[in-house]
């Protein structure tokens, strides 16, 4: 947590800021190790939490090295945020309007930026590459049920819950991500032609490629993979294009390095999908950083100016589209290093189930 602290403070002063403020959930876990509705400020002289009283008992419990005030909610939390660092020049994550103005009105200087957050997460340490190979391995074990319990007839809505039951036991839960209303992409045949397609009561049908992405978070952090099944006589076609996506992802894999760029993971992908003439199909990016939240810095894609450092983790996931009939995609959260670190061991040969 001190080497954590070290670097949030580091990249708070580069931008000449001397206290940095997270409000986000995200940002206060991995400033103070407590996970809840709080405010997190950070100076030379550590780290405190304010929290309201009905958290300030766990904020006491789990939060390491902390200082924890007590505060109303809401309003009466910012003016004994304000209270305390009247004379600070403060960078904060959060992106309210009425929250930044309400500290620039009392404070010499503010800044919204979350730019020290997320340059200090980019890089795991020990411990969350402990944790996000953990989670890893649940995902393995959860498309090892996909091969048992998939079947034709089944509903996507069925496969989620039989695998959504097994995460919980595992103590694996959904991420909240926004932009679906669902766990986890269970796409079976045309459903799989869109990549963040939401979960039907469509049933599966013989000949049908099923899109199997797992996006789920273990203590705090999020791992990312995904699988492409066949089930039952399944098309010329959709064999060709899975071996193509396959080669694709190798390709990415062998790409990912410390000091290569993002975007030349992308052009490995991109480029075998492209000489097989299938380039209009890869219709997003190969991949992102993964951690605290679904998708981090850096962006693994064709405009991407990162460069990869060692011990960040992110995903390398081509795919391919066809409009109304299939997709294929096949994902890794991986570990930079100077031999990649693919932390899913379930094959990527295509099971005909």
């Amino acid at each position: 947590m001190q080497k954590r602290r070290k670097n949030l403070l580091k990249y708070c002063n580069d931008l000449g800021y001397d206290s940095l403020v997270a409000f986000e959930p995200e940002n206060l876990f991995y400033m103070t190790g407590f996970w809840g509705e709080a405010i997190g400020i950070l100076d030379k002289n550590g780290c405190t939490i304010v929290s309201p009283e009905l958290e300030t008992g766990r904020a006491k419990e789990e939060s390491t090295d902390c200082d924890v005030v007590k505060s109303e909610r809401g309003k009466g939390s910012l003016a004994t945020l304000i209270k305390m660092l009247r004379k600070n020049k403060v960078c904060t994550d959060s992106d309210s309007y009425n929250i930044v103005e309400s500290l620039k009105r009392s404070l010499p200087e503010v800044k919204s930026s979350t730019d020290p957050f997320y340059r200090a997460r980019e890089v795991k340490d020990s411990q969350e590459i402990t944790i996000l190979k953990k989670a890893s391995s649940i995902l393995d074990e959860m498309y090892e049920i996909c091969v048992d319990k998939m079947m034709i007839d089944q509903s996507e809505a069925q496969l989620q819950t039989i695998l959504m039951q097994y995460a919980m036991e595992q103590e694996m839960f959904a991420t909240g991500y926004k932009s679906t209303l669902n766990p986890l992409i269970i796409a079976g045949g045309p459903n799989g032609s869109l990549p963040h397609a939401q979960v039907t009561d469509r049933k599966f049908k013989n000949g049908d490629m099923v899109v199997v992405d797992l996006t789920l978070r273990y203590k705090g952090y999020v791992s990312d993979a995904t699988r492409t099944f066949g089930l039952g006589s399944v098309s010329a076609e959709a064999k060709k294009v899975y071996e193509i996506v396959r080669q694709s992802q190798e390709a990415g894999l062998k790409a990912v390095k410390p000091n290569m760029s993002c975007k030349s993971v992308d052009d490995a992908c991109r480029k075998l999908i492209e000489k097989k003439q299938y380039g209009k199909y890869f219709i997003h990016s190969t991949g992102h950083g993964i951690g605290l939240e679904v998708h981090e810095l850096p962006n693994l894609g064709p405009s991407s100016t990162a460069i990869l450092s060692k011990n960040m983790a992110v995903t390398v996931e081509p795919g391919i589209y066809i409009p109304r009939k299939f997709g294929v995609r096949i994902e890794d959260s991986v570990i930079v290093g100077n031999k990649v670190e693919v932390m899913h061991k379930f094959t990527k040969e295509l099971i005909i189930i």
